[in-house]
This record gives structure tokens, sequence and C-alpha cells, in this order.
């Protein structure tokens, strides 16, 4: 019978932050179908906090690997959980917020396609969690004050640009 080391606190710590912003951000997707835009926005501003402190304690010394993954995992949650909902939501009032939600959801996912496959290849590709802030406080002004037809193109271009940063990170360490 295999034993399990015991969780260390600080893991504990991480893991809490990075599933209770999980939650939250599950709960802001099911504000926004509720056409409860402020109080999503509330949901998914603390959501955001919550999986960057995760996100950082889990790549700077206060995680396994577990809390490593769950950072990416989660960090995809988000996008499905407040996205997706948003696309629907707005999918007849507002068919470009729609498209730019979509678009958005598809470029975050591209772009962490793309960081893990260069992994996966043995390439060093940044992982940066300032890019990600940068979209979750996008979206979560949109939704505060009325700005999502902006504000949901722009995060779908940051979410591009991350993408081709990561691509060309790959191909500068494959031409080394």
């Amino acid at each position: 019978m295999a034993t399990h080391a015991p969780v260390r606190p600080r893991t504990t710590a991480t893991r809490l932050s990075l599933v209770s912003g999980a939650v939250l951000a599950c709960v802001g997707g099911a504000l926004v179908l509720a056409h409860r835009p402020h109080e999503a926005a509330l949901a998914a501003t603390g959501s955001g906090v919550l999986l960057l402190i995760g996100g950082h304690r889990a790549n700077h010394g206060a995680g396994e690997p577990l809390d490593r993954m769950l950072d990416e995992l989660l960090d995809r949650l988000w996008d499905v959980a407040i996205l997706a909902p948003i696309a629907w939501a707005t999918r007849d009032a507002a068919p470009s917020v729609c498209a730019g939600a979509l678009v958005a959801l598809g470029a975050s996912f591209v772009s962490s396609y793309v960081r893990a496959r260069g992994a996966a290849l043995r390439y060093t590709v940044e992982e940066s969690h300032v890019t990600r802030g940068i979209r979750y406080a996008l979206i979560a002004a949109g939704l505060a004050f009325g700005w999502l037809r902006w504000s949901i193109w722009v995060t779908a271009f940051v979410a591009f640009a991350a993408a081709i940063v990561r691509t060309s990170q790959v191909a500068k360490e494959e031409r080394s």
C-alpha cells in the first residue's frame, strides 16, 4: 500500500487560493448569465486576484508540480467560466461582443497550447502572470463599466500577442 507525503501548509494555502479562485470564476459566469454584470465583475476580479496569488505561489516556491498544473488548468477554467457566458449572454443583443468573447477564448487556448507544447518539447517558454492579470482586469472592467465592446477585443489581442511571443520563443530555441 502506497503512502503519500503530507501536503505542506504553504502548498495548502496555494491550492486553497487556486480552487477558491476557480469557484469564484464559476460564480462570475453564472452572474453573467443572470445579466448581473456588476456583480459578475466583482466575482471575476476576486477570482482573478486569487488565481494570480495562487499561481505566483505555485511557481515561486510555495507549490508542488500539481499546483503548477492546477495554475494552468484553472486559468483555462477562468476563460471558459467568464468568456463563454459573455458570448452566450450577448449573442443576440451584441453580436460583436459575442464574437470578441469567442475570439478571446480561442486565442487564450492557442496561447496556452503553444506554451504547453513548447514545454513538452523541452523549450523554455515564459509564462507571464502579467499578461494573465491584464486579461482578467480588462474583462472585469468591461463588465463593471459596460466597456465589453472594446475590452473583449483588446483581451483577444493580448491573448494573440501572447501566442505570438511564445511561438517566437520556441522558434528562437529551435534555431539555437
